[in-house]
């Protein structure tokens, strides 16, 4: 567990839980879902102390729950917002020990850049002046954030131009955003896989075996659409809220005023932006997929044709001299040419030149070519 003291120039990282509501700024407290799960009682009297109201039940439920799709809750003292990450690094929880990382991941298919996605919610409890976030095992979002936290507050970077949030929920929105953008990290690196695939499955001169990949990498992509969208949903019905604190007395003095409420709606359709974006691209992705997966078989279907369509002239071509060889190998006594001593030549002369005739105009009419490559 980490606890943040983050104010208007400056942020300090503490030991242990604070027992009294901070002077200026506010109090970002950072715990994984085992060490809520087990200290939740503790958390509980520091949100008391701090000046807020402690949990739901059933919010404290939802943050247990390594499970539960995006979705979006509020109070009439809080906000509660479950966001499933889209990050590299995947660190699956074990279930029966919620927390906890698995010694011995599930085995995933599709692309390896597809198995490194961690979809693990991440919870979020915004305050006026606490934000409470519950993170899955191993999460390198926090701990990258929490670095650039507290690089922010240094005097290089105030004089850089970094600003620090202004409150909980900016901070809430600013964590978001980076776990939206861990995705698009990553997109370059899937497109480039699916890519070799559709050259594989074009290539004619080549047997696509790799079935089993694409179809996992088709119901990956599928999955994704579908967290992506209830990541969209979560973060519109976090929009709509927003736009009721203005009419709540003094809701937003903590927030920065007007101003500070301007910029959260900024944040918040900016993080709505980039999750739009990664569903567009996860959809052109698996669109990408199933087309390729139908050029392949029109593409063997067209080959398929081509080589009917040669073998059915072949075949036509020595039909007449089937039909020649056939008349001269009748048992008649009396048969044209069949006694002359040039009648073999003649003959075969004549089969020759059918069968350059022939081969000849089925060649203009394209029914003979050389197939492309």
């Amino acid at each position: 567990m980490r606890v943040f003291h983050v104010q208007t120039t400056s942020v300090t990282e503490s030991d242990g839980l604070p027992t009294q509501p901070p002077v200026s700024g506010f109090i970002w407290i950072a715990c994984g879902r085992r060490e809520f799960e087990l200290e939740q009682g503790h958390v509980q009297s520091t949100l008391l102390a701090l000046g807020s109201v402690p949990l739901v039940d059933l919010h404290i439920s939802d943050l247990l729950n390594n499970q539960l799709p995006s979705h979006f809750d509020y109070t009439s003292q809080y906000d509660l917002l479950v966001f499933r990450r889209l990050a590299a690094g995947h660190s699956e929880t074990d279930l029966s020990h919620p927390g906890q990382v698995l010694t011995q991941p599930t085995r995933r298919g599709g692309p390896p850049v597809l198995r490194r996605i961690d979809t693990s919610p991440v919870g979020f409890a915004v305050f006026d002046r606490v934000l409470l976030t519950v993170h899955p095992a191993g999460c390198t979002v926090l701990d990258h954030y929490a670095t650039r936290l507290l690089g922010a507050g240094t005097s290089a970077a105030r004089a850089a131009g970094v600003n620090l949030p202004s409150g909980p929920a900016d901070l809430m929105l600013r964590i978001v955003n980076q776990m939206v953008d861990g995705y698009l990290e990553l997109r370059r690196e899937l497109t480039r896989q699916l890519d070799h695939w559709q050259a594989e499955l074009l290539h004619p001169s080549t047997r696509f075996t790799n079935w089993g990949s694409l179809l996992d990498a088709r119901i990956s992509l599928h999955q994704l659409d579908e967290i992506c969208e209830d990541q969209r949903a979560a973060i519109q019905d976090w929009i709509e809220a927003l736009a009721g604190w203005e009419v709540v007395e003094g809701h937003g003095d903590h927030f920065g005023g007007h101003k500070g409420l301007e910029l959260l709606k900024v944040r918040s359709r900016d993080v709505l932006e980039h999750i739009e974006r990664v569903i567009h691209h996860v959809r052109r992705l698996e669109q990408n997929a199933e087309t390729a997966v139908q050029m392949h078989f029109s593409a063997q279907s067209n080959r398929t044709n081509d080589i009917m369509r040669t073998l059915t002239a072949l075949t036509a071509i020595f039909l007449p001299l089937n039909l020649i060889a056939g008349i001269f190998g009748m048992n008649f006594e009396f048969i044209p040419l069949l006694h002359d001593n040039a009648g073999f030549w003649w003959a075969m002369g004549s089969m020759v030149l059918i069968a350059v005739g022939l081969s000849v105009v089925f060649w203009r009419k394209r029914y003979l070519a050389r197939s492309g490559r």
